[in-house]
């Protein structure tokens, strides 16, 4: 019995509503502009709170004007109805391989988060508990899920992969298209109850799941009590990971590179701008000068706690600069922004410090996952990302 299953009621776009998932931004003025440029996004409805007549109030006073508007695009035809399907996905862009996925629904029993915890479906990154909230509250407002959960097929990856660039070359036109911020069309394609629904939840469901992207909203769908959550399922292949970097907003008055120096950090002033290092090193960018700092691994630790990521975590931003990975000074920017935006910002005075961290790999990413180990937070930016707002799936 597979853990993966066609969603029992879908509402599938008709075109205009896809967006990127709500923690795509660094900036909340983005998803702002972006639901003023297109008010039937679905980040209209994710983020309520962020559209242009309703800033300044609360995400949880905003819930209602969310649920109007998914009312109204229902009504208006921007999603038609269908039940018992999965969905193809089909992301390509010109001079790209494509990446596949099945839109379906996955049995939230199955998360695991620790080794001793059984499930097919292993979470490791620590999460915003305040954002889990926020995803708990909409559910329950909407009664509908919008943004799925990208999870990773490690067992049978190789071969759904086959088994979906097969399916969506026989499929003919697709059900919808979209077209995304980097220009990559995503294409879906619905696959009704019988064989070929079969082979692919069979597929999709064939070995360990990781959470590729989504974290928040898999805890959401088990604090929230959802039997199942949504979800696309997608290949090693279909993948890759990007930086994920930091910028600090203020500086405690300590002089950075001693504190580093006292951490055991060895640091190096750049001639050149900080740029996007390679494993093993960080880039500074603070006050128009750039550093390359090399963090000291512990010895005999596992091998996650001497991922860069951890090291920054754990050596920078706790004992250098005594703060919680938590806390507002710190952004968590993806790498959709390349280092000069980075820098710009830091430039421009909305930020102090730019820290630029090398991406964990897709191998080391998947070896932390099945060896039930736990990434610092923010540390992976999967690229390409599924598409919200087109395949939604009605709770009740």
């Amino acid at each position: 019995m597979t853990v993966v299953h066609p969603i029992s009621r879908a509402w599938i776009t008709t075109g205009g509503t896809g967006a990127q998932n709500y923690d795509e931004f660094a900036d909340d003025a983005e998803i702002t502009a972006i639901i003023a440029e297109n008010p039937h996004s679905a980040l209209a409805i994710e983020m309520p709170h962020r559209a242009p007549e309703s800033v300044g109030k609360s995400f949880l006073d905003c819930l209602p004007e969310a649920a109007a508007r998914l009312a109204e695009e229902k009504a208006d035809g921007s999603y038609t109805p269908a039940e018992q399907v999965v969905v193809l996905y089909r992301i390509s862009a010109p001079g790209e391989p494509a990446a596949y996925g099945l839109w379906a629904m996955v049995d939230t029993d199955q998360i695991s988060t620790r080794a001793d915890e059984p499930g097919l479906v292993i979470r490791n990154e620590d999460v915003f508990i305040a954002k889990v909230r926020e995803r708990v509250a909409l559910a329950e407002a909407l009664q509908t899920l919008l943004s799925p959960v990208l999870l990773l097929q490690t067992g049978k990856g190789g071969e759904l992969h086959t088994a979906l660039a097969a399916a969506t070359d026989k499929a003919g036109a697709p059900a919808a298209t979209d077209v995304d911020q980097s220009g990559r069309t995503h294409a879906i394609w619905l696959v009704p109850e019988g064989p070929l629904q079969d082979e692919l939840t069979a597929l999709a469901g064939g070995g360990d799941l990781v959470v590729a992207d989504g974290n928040h909203r898999s805890l959401a769908a088990q604090t929230g009590g959802l039997p199942r959550f949504l979800a696309v399922v997608t290949t090693p292949a279909s993948v890759a990971i990007q930086p994920y970097n930091r910028l600090i907003s203020e500086l405690p008055a300590a002089d950075l590179v001693q504190q580093l120096t006292a951490a055991g950090a060895r640091v190096e002033e750049l001639p050149r701008p900080a740029a996007i290092p390679a494993k093993g090193t960080i880039e500074l960018y603070a006050h128009g000068t750039s550093y390359a700092v090399v963090l000291p691994a512990a010895e005999g630790a596992p091998v996650v706690d001497n991922l860069d990521h951890a090291l920054v975590e754990r050596l920078l931003l706790r004992d250098a600069l005594g703060l919680d990975p938590g806390d507002k000074r710190i952004s968590y920017v993806g790498g959709d922004y390349p280092a000069e935006w980075l820098r710009g910002e830091v430039d421009a005075g909305r930020a102090e410090l730019a820290i630029l961290i090398a991406p964990v790999t897709v191998d080391d990413f998947v070896a932390v996952n099945l060896a039930r180990q736990k990434l610092p937070r923010k540390s992976t930016w999967f690229t390409p990302k599924a598409r919200g707002g087109l395949v939604l799936a009605q709770l009740d």
